[in-house]
């Protein structure tokens, strides 16, 4: 199963490589990985996405919590959430076939944010599985790269928690 951790730390030199290597060290997998600034000065926000079991997070989040610079740790997977991410995507296309590209990218609310004259590039927000779905209707035309940033994501509104 997908777990989505929001892990609010120290803004310090190092922090990102303590946290990567324990994930490195302990056999989990970090498939998605966001850090920027937080609301507090001085705070770091990352939005985490690994894969596992509900002892492997039990772990995870645990381990987590040892480390000095992490000052709070909550899976926000079951939570009502926005999460998004960034997917740019370089697609071939001639004359020919960029009227139809953007017959397909519109109903995503995508944009062409480079031309090429044998390319384009494209880029959408959104949940992981509309960015896939963009890029399965992409793939007939040739997807020559792709680049993602990784879910970011925040919990809706109050949500009280009870521990």
């Amino acid at each position: 199963m997908r777990h989505t951790l929001s892990v609010l730390v120290n803004d310090q030199p190092g922090v990102l490589a303590r946290i990567a290597g324990l994930f490195s060290r302990r056999g989990f997998n970090i498939e998605s990985l966001t850090v920027g600034s937080s609301e507090e000065p001085g705070l770091s926000r990352m939005t985490i996405t690994t894969t596992g079991d509900e002892a492997t997070l039990e772990q995870v989040m645990k381990q987590l919590h040892k480390l000095v610079d992490v000052i709070k740790v909550q899976d926000i997977t079951s939570d009502p959430m926005v999460a998004r991410e960034l997917l740019l995507v370089k697609v071939a296309s001639n004359a020919q076939t960029r009227t139809e590209i953007n017959g397909i990218i519109e109903p995503f609310r995508a944009s062409v944010v480079d031309v090429g004259r044998t390319s384009l590039i494209i880029q959408v927000t959104g949940d992981r599985d509309k960015n896939d779905a963009l890029i399965e209707l992409l793939k007939p035309y040739g997807v020559k790269e792709i680049a993602r940033t990784g879910i970011t994501a925040l919990v809706r509104g109050q949500v009280v928690r009870m521990k």
